[in-house]
């Protein structure tokens, strides 16, 4: 069967349907499924098909809203919430041995969460709140879930995991690699930190891909623009509006340089990472637009000696060895 060719204006549902095999009886666990989000989006097209979505989230009403709007959308669906707050390595490890004691398999692991930016913020843990949202957090957590995940490996699949990155990781000079550990306000605006954030996101899954032998299968992505939670917040919108996303009274910017996509359209290019079978031998990548980017990738996001060394930092700050 030849498979569709994918673009800018693909649909999640499209992706979904496309590779419905490949979904059947998966088990997913996908972080930042708020209603309102892509992350929303993708967890109710995989549950389509999926044997079990697991949705996170560190707010239990929201998560239990998400959880029975996913049910009302696809009913007979399996969704499992679990709470996970990202920002703290304490409540990952809590939340990773509650999957560990899982039964079921888990084959998909789909990084989406992001903190929505704000003040300067150290967390329990003394990290900056973006960066343990974005990095520290989903390095403990597919550190903690990576014998499971490979677990399932065989000779006719092999685990994946997911990041959602930004294009905005073009728009500042990669990860500040010398202040992850020891953060001060000096160093911090909202948008230059999202933009480190999501450019780690691409330097881990690079490292990810490189470290596992091909063990594990890692992929990071820009979804889009999309009007979604994130853009909303009141103390964004400066930022957004300096960039010509917004209009100044915090509606998108129909003319701006960055075309808006709906939900549908957003949530596209995380379903090809997560199941697309030409990825097989592109591990390590970053997808845009639902294809393959990575000339679009910004030179500090494709060293590999950052990526070894933002490694390397993560193992130090949350105090594990990630070994194969």
């Amino acid at each position: 069967m030849s498979l569709p060719t994918f673009s800018f204006s693909t649909t999640a549902e499209e992706v979904a349907d496309t590779f419905a095999s490949k979904i059947r009886g998966k088990n997913v666990l996908m972080t930042g499924t708020s209603l309102n989000g892509i992350g929303y989006e993708t967890a109710r097209v995989i549950a389509k098909y999926a044997n079990l979505v697991i949705i996170t989230g560190y707010n239990l009403e929201r998560l239990k809203l998400s959880q029975e709007a996913l049910k009302k959308d696809v009913p007979g669906a399996q969704i499992r919430p679990l709470i996970l707050d990202l920002s703290s390595l304490a409540a990952v490890r809590k939340a990773a041995a509650e999957v560990n004691a899982y039964s079921e398999p888990l084959h998909i692991l789909i990084h989406n969460a992001a903190h929505g930016g704000g003040d300067f913020k150290l967390t329990a843990d003394g990290l900056e709140i973006q960066m343990a949202t974005a990095q520290f957090g989903p390095f403990l957590l597919t550190k903690l879930l990576a014998p499971k995940l490979i677990a399932v490996g065989s000779t006719s699949f092999t685990p994946r995991v997911v990041f959602v990155s930004s294009e905005a990781h073009l728009m500042g000079p990669g990860v500040d690699l010398d202040n992850l550990a020891h953060p001060t306000p000096e160093n911090y605006t909202t948008m230059g930190t999202y933009c480190q954030a999501k450019a780690a996101n691409i330097l881990f899954a690079s490292e990810l891909a490189r470290r596992s032998g091909g063990k594990i299968k890692a992929y990071s992505l820009h979804p889009g623009t999309i009007y979604a939670n994130m853009m909303q917040k009141e103390h964004n919108r400066a930022d957004l509006v300096s960039f010509g996303v917004l209009n100044p009274d915090g509606t998108p910017n129909k003319d701006s340089k960055f075309p808006f996509k709906t939900f549908g359209e957003g949530a596209a290019t995380t379903l090809v990472a997560a199941f697309d079978t030409r990825l097989e031998d592109q591990s390590g990548s970053f997808l845009w637009d639902c294809v393959l980017a990575n000339e679009k990738i910004a030179p500090h996001s494709a060293d590999p000696e950052t990526a070894k060394k933002l490694w390397d930092i993560s193992e130090e700050i949350v105090n594990e060895k990630f070994t194969f």
